[in-house]
């Protein structure tokens, strides 16, 4: 039979799996269906109406009915009691005075109407009760210290259960710790009292949730006596009786007082809350640990509580079953204790029953799958009531029931009940027998979004009877292994891509119609973090920032969300979010922990996390302890502060003197980080006050509270002064001094020195003296520059220092006596001169011989124009040197020096003074160099002399390269040009052939005129006026004097000039005869240019100046010239425009324009220009027809022409290159015209 059963039966659940509905439309006939309800255990609050919830669904809408303990519940005969509209929720209201436990009971709802019956849950309505304590009179208690104690609390049974909590008369909660805690049923354990325990307010305190009432216990006091007094105290309650004996409680072992016996057990039921405990007495306070045999303690649903003594097991589960064992130990050994754990189980649901649809002549089972310890029973119902018809298209096989060729009319509302000793469980599920045609109940045109490479899933939901069949079309149908059709009509695509994207259609049949509908699907750019935030170190009270930047699809809208430590940022205006980072100002130490960015859209996220560390410097350490106190030394131990997240590296020992300096603290020693501990040397005499700091990466902390003061006893000295010395400060004394000993290093009370000394080699005894509060002392009368022995020696009250050793000093020096002799003078360049002497005698020296030197200046220079005068220098040469060499002279000048040799006090007599002159040396480069003008053959160059002309200028020499880098002999000297050449030079140049090219090159060479000229001077009323020209760049001019011939000719007076060309000397000596030129600086005051030195002679009587511009005579004979002028211009312009010629016109005429003037093919050079108002000077070439006779080669360097006076503008240059008249030189050498070959030579 059971092997006939099996096919059928397989077939049958196939069948069911596949044809359940998911929901029935509300549209259409449902039996009811129960949605909310009131739970099981009901427990109310009494000071309020009574509700009992009990919602239901179906069509028609259901009614509903109430049975209380069994039995139908009349709403009607009780008018407090009221069932709300088209609902089943009763109501009762106790308002009135009713006592809520009339009401109480076990509840059950009924919901019905033409299909079927749906009840509720067995509701049982209890009322919460807080009730009072019992009065109870308690006596105080007395403990021994080091016992242990249990003060119990025994609160009165409540419903719900009460919240235990012991508190004071304050209502702060009592410290609980290790020794002392709270056990689960609320007593209070200590496992060792001690005399701090003591106190009249320990409270038990009960607090009733339901009802938000807390009761409290009567206070109870306890007292806690030492040994020596506990008999005493007693005696007087008791009549002298001794009730203790006078020793006192001993250290033990650990027992443990919770539980008391060695094995226990527990019972827990799963998914509930398994707690065990374990309190130990002993003394020292045990500590408490926990294992599991044969297992581990589950570590995500564990906790330690209560300082470990309670294990505590969330969401239990079969598998934490088995013995546990919690162990108790201090040092003087260990106790365990095993509870046995049982994990039991109410009924719970492995497949609860669900609703079933069936069309007409359909089969279908409906299941009820539960499990629990022990295994429940399954019981069926049928609209409320136990299925007793026999009805042949409907069997039950245990948990399952089976329909079979189902008929319209015989749908039902069946309840299934699985229950065991610990609980039951109630579940409804309809049969519904219905013929309706496919419907799709997904709302058309829907749109889903779906991230790339992720799992697209279009829904379908369909509803029909019998239930259809999806198809899933796109384009065309959809099949192959890249879909999943899910059997609610879900069709599922495992990896989305664009491709994907579009229109998809489904399509539900049944054997009575079809129905089809269509959605979208668009696939989406994933959200991604590009930049996550980084770890972070960051110091207290600093600013720290953490970037997150993300990219996501532009048609999605992100929002980036930040979380500390997997919760909100706390509410703190130091917080800010912007677009991608996180900003925290003014960090703190609460700040330290895990920060996360999420960047959300609509359809994914991703996220990154980073740690923040806040560092700052170390706490102060704490209980400063002197151990070992000595003489001489003393053992300090101390407890390190908070290391704030960076390791102490290293901890600094400081202290202060209350004797000698208080208020000052000073550094004595440092010591790793890891100790703690630390041996310190002390000095006698000394009022110790210690204190330690603590450094990390950060710096140091902030020092601890000083630790107690620690006097040493005085002694004598144990060093004697350092850096002794002796040395003279006159020639006659001995000056002895030394670092006197400091404060600690005195070692007592009336520190002095011994200072002692006598002349070595000479004296045999010692002299001394003793003196207080000062570290030298001058021995006088001494010998000049001899060795002394000198000693210094501590002593005090208590005694000498140890024997000091001697030092060599010397007395006092005198100034050497004699100069160094045959000075002689070579001079090596023009920078450089080497002096030699003879050494000073010995004796002469007076002293120990330090060296010699050298004393030089610069007298004057040889030329007019240099501004280096007066220069003084010296050099230092050792004591075994006789000759040096004198650097950085100044070339083509006069000097003088003398030598000295010197000691310590000072120079001796100097040497007879020796003068030398350098030979001149090379000149500085040009002040400035330019190109001032240039044609496409010729080029006008300036330039400046040079500022150190270190001598008499011969020349410039001119060196050019041309352009093309293949041309060989490219860079040589030009020309060479005298240096008082004012005439400008214009010279054309023609190069070779290079590369079958022809290249010329035209230079023009313009020295520049000096700065100054026209210097001249004149008597007027207010003194002597000085008037000049200037064409320099310079802005400040001095005019300076000097009496001529004076002793001091280095010597100058100057008065500077407030930017004219004149300025009246006002201070001169009647009839002397003085010097006087005028001098361009520079912003660094060195000067420039000077011009000419102009003697002036002031004379001794003034006469009176007539000046004749204001003379009649004077101002007749200029206008009469004037005149006489106009008169012969008029005849000159009459005479022109009748067409006659001048001689500078026939002149012109006959030697035609040279501007004009054609040149011969074959040669390059220019015609010679030649103003023909002036004939050529006697001996000079005289162009014949306009032109010079060439000879020579054509590529000869020839003279293409002077001019006279050249006019420059205001800032020097050149204006224009001919203008006025010129004189020629008187003579024109063939060596003037200079060949291309003896050019290209030159500059080689």
């Amino acid at each position: 039979m059971d092997r006939l059963r099996d096919g059928p039966l397989a077939l049958l659940l196939f069948l069911g799996h596949v044809i359940t509905a998911l929901e029935v439309p509300l549209d259409l006939p449902q039996p009811p269906t129960i949605t909310h309800q009131s739970p099981k255990d009901f427990i109310i609050d009494p000071r309020e109406n009574i509700v009992i919830h009990c919602e239901a669904k179906g069509k028609p809408h259901p009614s509903f009915s109430w049975t209380r303990n069994g039995t139908h519940l009349d709403i009607d005969k009780d008018p407090k009691v009221l069932m709300k509209p088209r609902s089943g929720t009763l109501v009762l209201d106790i308002s009135g005075g009713q006592r809520a436990e009339e009401y109480e009971g076990v509840y059950q709802c009924s919901a019905h109407n033409e299909l079927g019956t749906a009840v509720s849950n067995s509701i049982i309505l209890r009322q919460s009760r807080s009730p009072l304590w019992s009065k109870e009179r308690i006596s105080p208690i007395i403990a021994q210290k080091g016992q242990s104690l249990i003060l119990r609390c025994r609160p009165p049974a409540g419903l719900p259960p009460p919240i235990i909590f012991w508190m004071d008369n304050n209502f702060q909660r009592l410290p609980q710790s290790r020794r002392v805690s709270q056990a689960l049923n609320g007593d209070l354990f200590f496992s060792n009292i001690l005399p701090e325990d003591s106190r009249s307010d320990y409270i038990c305190y009960a607090r009733f949730p339901h009802t938000q009432t807390i009761q409290q216990k009567q206070p109870i006091s306890v007292r806690v006596l030492d040994m020596d007094s506990l008999n005493d105290t007693l005696a007087d309650y008791f009549n002298h009786t001794d009730l203790f004996s006078d020793n006192p409680v001993d250290e033990r072992e650990p027992v443990f007082m919770v539980p008391s016996e060695s094995v226990s057990s527990a019972v827990v039921l799963r998914g509930e809350i398994l707690e065990m405990e374990c309190i130990a007495d002993g003394l020292p306070t045990p500590a408490i640990s926990w294992v599991k045999h044969n297992s581990e303690i589950p570590s995500g649903r564990a906790s330690f509580l209560n300082f470990s003594k309670t294990l505590r097991i969330t969401d239990v589960s079969e598998a934490d079953a088995g013995e546990y064992r919690c162990i108790a130990n201090n040092h003087h050994g260990s106790v365990h204790h095993t509870i046995r754990v049982t994990v039991n189980a109410a009924p719970y649901w492995i497949s609860a029953p669900r609703n079933l649809v069936l069309a007409p002549g359909e089969m279908g089972i409906i299941t009820c799958r539960a499990a629990g310890r022990p295994k429940p029973s399954i019981r069926w119902l049928m609209n409320g009531l136990p299925i007793e018809s026999q009805d042949p298209s409907r069997s039950v096989e245990g948990d399952t029931l089976i329909f079979s060729e189902v008929q319209t009319g015989s749908s039902a509302v069946y309840q299934c009940n699985a229950s065991n000793e610990y609980g039951y469980l109630l579940s409804n599920a309809f049969v519904n027998v219905l013929a309706e045609p496919p419907r799709v109940l997904t709302l058309p045109n829907t749109v889903y979004q779906v991230i790339m490479n992720k799992p697209a899933l279009l829904e379908c939901v369909t509803f029909g009877s019998p239930a259809p069949t999806i198809t899933w079309f796109k384009d065309s149908m959809l099949e192959g292994n890249a879909y999943v059709f899910h059997e609610n009509g879900t069709l599922e695509i495992h990896m989305s891509h664009p491709s994907n994207s579009g229109k998809y259609t489904c399509v539900a049949r049944n054997s009575l119609s079809l129905s089809e509908n269509h959605v979208y699907l668009q696939v989406k750019e994933p959200t991604r973090i590009l930049r996550p935030p980084e770890y972070r170190v960051v110091q207290r009270n600093r600013d720290v920032v953490f970037e997150c930047k993300a990219k996501h699809d532009p048609s999605l809208v992100p929002t980036m969300t930040w979380l500390k430590d997997d919760g909100e940022l706390p509410d703190d205006e130091r917080f800010r979010v912007d677009s991608d980072s996180l900003t925290i100002t003014d960090v703190t130490e609460s700040d330290a922990g895990r920060y996360t960015c999420i960047m959300n859209t609509t359809l994914d996220q991703d996220s990154a996390s980073a740690q923040l560390t806040v560092v700052e410097q170390p706490g102060a350490p704490t209980d400063l302890e002197l151990t070992d106190l000595v003489a001489r030394s003393v053992q300090l131990t101390w407890t390190p502060g908070e290391e704030h997240n960076s390791r102490i590296k290293k901890f600094l020992i400081q202290y202060e003197d209350a004797l000698h300096q208080s208020g000052v603290w000073h550094n004595l020693t440092e010591v790793p980080g890891t100790k703690t501990t630390a041996h310190l040397k002390l000095s006698p005499y000394v009022h110790y006050s210690f204190r330690v700091l603590a450094l990390n990466n950060v710096g140091f902390s902030r020092p601890s509270m000083p630790s107690r003061q620690y006097r040493t006893s005085p002694a004598a000295p144990d060093e004697n002064p350092t850096e002794v010395k002796g040395h003279g400060t006159e020639h006659n004394n001995l000056v002895i001094t030394w670092k006197p000993l400091t404060p600690q290093q005195a070692n007592g009370p009336g520190l002095e020195y011994k200072v002692m000394w006598r002349q070595q080699g000479i004296e045999t005894y010692w002299t001394s003296v003793s003196v207080a509060n000062v570290s030298k002392f001058v021995v006088s009368g001494t010998p000049t520059f001899v060795p002394y022995e000198v000693m210094v020696q501590a002593l005090n009250d208590y005694g000498p220092g140890p024997k000091p050793g001697a030092v060599i000093g010397y007395s006092g020096e005198d100034f050497p006596s004699a100069a160094p002799g045959d000075v002689r003078v070579l001079v090596l360049n023009s920078t450089l001169a080497e002096v030699r002497w003879s050494p000073v005698p010995l004796e002469s020296v007076r002293g120990r011989l330090q060296g010699y030197k050298v004393h030089y200046h610069c007298e004057r220079s040889l030329h007019r124009h240099s501004s280096h005068y007066n220069k003084q220098s010296t050099e230092i040469f050792s004591p075994n040197k006789t000759s040096g060499k004198l650097p950085d002279l100044l070339p083509y000048s006069i000097y003088s020096l003398r030598v000295t040799a010197f000691n310590g006090r000072g120079e001796g007599p100097t040497s007879a003074t020796q003068r030398f002159e350098t030979p001149e040396g090379v000149p500085s480069a040009p002040s400035f160099f330019k190109v001032s003008t240039f044609d496409l053959d010729s080029l006008m160059l300036e330039w400046g002399p040079p500022y150190e002309r270190n001598g008499r200028l011969t020349g410039y020499t001119f060196k050019y390269q041309t352009g093309e880098e293949t041309c060989p002999f490219t860079l040589g000297t030009l020309t060479a040009l005298p240096a008082n050449k004012r005439d400008p030079r214009l010279y054309t140049l023609t190069s070779r052939h290079c590369d079958g090219l022809m290249m010329s090159l035209c230079l023009s060479v313009l020295p520049v005129a000096p700065a100054f000229g026209n210097v001249s001077s004149s008597m007027s009323k207010d003194g002597e006026l000085i008037s000049w020209q200037y064409w320099g760049p310079e802005k400040l001019l001095y005019v300076e004097y000097i009496i001529d011939k004076s002793k001091n000719p280095a010597y100058w007076h100057k008065e500077k000039v407030n930017g004219s060309q004149f300025h009246v000397l006002k201070g001169l000596k009647k009839g002397l005869a003085y010097k006087v030129r005028v001098v361009a600086r520079g912003h660094d005051d060195r000067a420039v240019h000077h011009s000419e030195e102009l003697l002036v002679k002031v004379s001794a009587m003034v006469s009176p100046q007539v000046d004749i511009a204001t003379q009649g005579w004077f101002i007749g004979l200029m206008s009469a010239i004037a005149l006489l002028i106009l008169i012969l211009l008029i005849i000159c312009f009459i005479k022109r425009n009748k067409g006659g010629k001048y001689p500078v016109k026939e002149k012109e005429d006959a030697h035609g324009d040279p501007e004009i003037q054609p040149m011969k093919e074959d040669d390059i050079t220019f015609g010679e220009y030649s103003d023909e108002d002036h004939k050529p000077l006697k001996g000079s070439r005289t162009p014949s027809g306009g032109t010079d006779k060439r000879d020579g080669s054509d590529d000869s360097l020839v003279d293409c022409g002077d001019s006279g006076d050249t006019e420059f503008s205001e800032d020097g240059s050149f204006i224009g290159q001919y203008s006025g008249k010129s004189d020629r030189d008187t003579t024109h050498d063939s060596s003037e015209l200079l060949s291309p070959v003896n050019a290209m030579n030159s500059f080689v």
